[in-house]
């Protein structure tokens, strides 16, 4: 009988050994993977010339033809769903390089200095690698971080140069919005000129320079080629769908997302309406005045936030959630400058605090990043934008419905109508992507149908938002899409715990989703209920050239 005992150990651990192997085949791939997306450079520039992604379409096909080689029929759920994550990564390359084509249609694209930290894994939209992240220096620089900086501006003038024959393009909106983006980063630029000098460093002195030069000579250019562009910006609503699905795996058609958004504003406008006539008889919420009443109200409500989280287990507050919050809660701005999201903070900020929940999940990758190789980093490509939006603007929700505003029913309004404004936003993106409303008819939708008037106060923001949900297709409703599947998980989750006979517990859920990591959303359902959603599998057909699901075709 020991004999037999131990023969069945063996052959356990075998087939575990196997596995196990198999699995690893997957993590060396996906390293390889991530150290090929990265392009060769040119001139110090990363090199997006067209000859060159033709060079490199072989050895993107041979990543694909691996990753379809795997046998991945014992795997756990967990390493089958990072299979389809390396999947929707190398759909990802292929859709930019065949049909979005950032560097050929977007200027914006070629933005390469960023001052401040994005909220999400990593920035928002389609962004050139090497980017200068100028929030990370401090200033005055120590020797190494000028040698950094100088090597990073240093890669400015190539690119620029790169771009005026990469810009091939006749995407009329993205163009004209796009010159934009590159003003700013020569404002930007133009910003640290005296920091730059003090350091009596002529390298660095010279790359700041020549970068500064080259972006307002870009832009003159950017503007003398304008009159040529007259061409559509938006995907259209078969690649819109094609990439929802196969590259964000988002269960959704574009139809889908319409009704879904219409839906969403619908009601957010009923339950605004409801709440203001529940709250008819209390006092309105009034704005702060000066620095003084905004920093006792911020820090007041944040300290609030995170003792709510804490006190009736919400979710596990680790030490680091606190400065994570506090770093982040806003400064005072004279009400002639806010925009849509100052406008409610300088009354409560609480709701605009739950979506800071994109803090604690940046706070969770630095202080415990994810030990599974696909997830330590940031997907590329936005792929995150289901999870990460989704679960933020889920929160804001969720938390009000757990009893957040219990002592102050006033502040439900807020998240009301922030609900509103991205359902409006993200309705207005999805008509411009179809190519049936313009960049500027699509912030009309967002303008007008936010409740209170609180969009047409600011036009920055407006403009920013619309520019960016062009460029990057499905982040404008990835964060009312993202919500709602965040609900399912919550449902399918419950259902399943009332079937085991568990007690369903919110804080239980949202730690599994924070261990899960920013991977899609219909993904992390499939990992924490282990029901695989139907659509995954017309994904892999599609991969294996099974199914006509969605039609990708090459951009003109």
């Amino acid at each position: 009988m020991r004999a037999i005992y131990i023969a069945a150990i063996l052959i356990c651990c075998t087939f575990a050994a196997k596995s196990s192997s198999d699995f690893s085949q997957l993590e060396t791939l996906f390293t390889q993977w991530r150290a090929f997306e990265v392009p060769p450079l040119h001139q110090l520039a990363p090199d997006y010339r067209q000859q060159t992604f033709n060079k490199r379409e072989e050895q993107w096909s041979q990543f694909k033809s691996k990753l379809l080689s795997l046998d991945k029929a014992d795997w756990t759920v967990e390493q089958q769903v990072d299979w389809f994550v390396m999947l929707a990564e190398l759909n990802g390359y292929d859709f930019n390089s065949k049909v979005l084509k950032p560097w050929q249609r977007d200027p914006a694209f070629y933005k390469q200095v960023w001052t401040y930290q994005s909220d999400v894994p990593s920035h928002e939209g389609p962004t050139p690698h090497y980017t200068t992240e100028l929030w990370t220096y401090s200033f005055p620089l120590s020797a190494n971080e000028q040698l950094r900086l100088a090597t990073d501006l240093s890669r400015i003038k190539p690119l620029q140069t790169q771009a005026k024959v990469n810009l091939i393009g006749n995407a009329k909106e993205l163009w004209i919005a796009g010159i934009r983006d590159i003003q700013i980063q020569h404002k930007n630029l133009v910003d640290i000129t005296s920091q730059i000098e003090s350091t009596n460093n002529t390298n660095l002195i010279h790359a700041h320079t020549q970068a500064t030069q080259s972006t307002q000579e870009f832009i003159t250019w950017l503007k003398q080629q304008t009159s040529k562009k007259n061409g559509p910006s938006g995907l259209g609503i078969e690649q819109y769908t094609w990439y929802q699905q196969n590259v964000h795996m988002v269960p959704m058609t574009w139809a889908d997302e319409e009704r879904l958004l219409r839906r969403e504003l619908d009601r957010a406008w009923s339950s605004l309406k409801l709440e203001e006539q529940r709250n008819k008889d209390l006092p309105p919420l009034v704005s702060v005045k000066n620095t003084e009443e905004f920093d006792r109200l911020a820090n007041r409500s944040a300290d609030y936030f995170i003792n709510f989280l804490d006190e009736k287990n919400i979710v596990t507050v680790p030490d680091y959630f606190r400065p994570a919050l506090f770093d982040k809660l806003g400064s005072f701005i004279p009400e002639e400058n806010r925009h849509f999201f100052h406008i409610g903070s300088h009354l409560d900020p609480t709701p605009l605090y739950s979506h800071f929940y994109h803090w604690f999940e940046l706070a969770i990758m630095a202080n415990d990043p994810n030990p599974r190789t696909l997830r330590k980093q940031s997907l590329l490509y936005n792929i995150f934008d289901s999870r990460n939006e989704g679960t933020a603007t889920a929160v804001e929700e969720i938390f009000m419905h757990a009893g957040l505003y219990d002592h102050n029913p006033r502040a439900r309004e807020i998240v009301w109508i922030m609900l509103a404004q991205r359902a409006a936003r993200g309705l207005g993106s999805l008509y411009a992507h179809a190519n049936q409303m313009t960049m500027e008819q699509a912030g009309d939708i967002h303008m007008n149908y936010t409740p209170r008037g609180w969009m047409k106060t600011e036009p920055d923001l407006l403009i920013f938002e619309q520019h960016l949900y062009l460029r990057q297709p499905g982040y404008g409703t990835s964060y009312v899409t993202g919500k709602i599947l965040l609900d399912t998980a919550i449902a399918q989750k419950a259902k399943l715990d009332e079937e085991q006979l568990n007690p369903f517990s919110l804080k239980a859920f949202f730690d599994e989703l924070n261990n899960i990591g920013g991977i899609p959303i219909a993904l992390g359902t499939w990992e924490m209920t282990g029901n695989k959603p139907a659509f995954l599998t017309q994904i892999e057909q599609t991969a294996r050239g099974k199914s006509k699901l969605g039609n990708m075709q090459t951009s003109k």
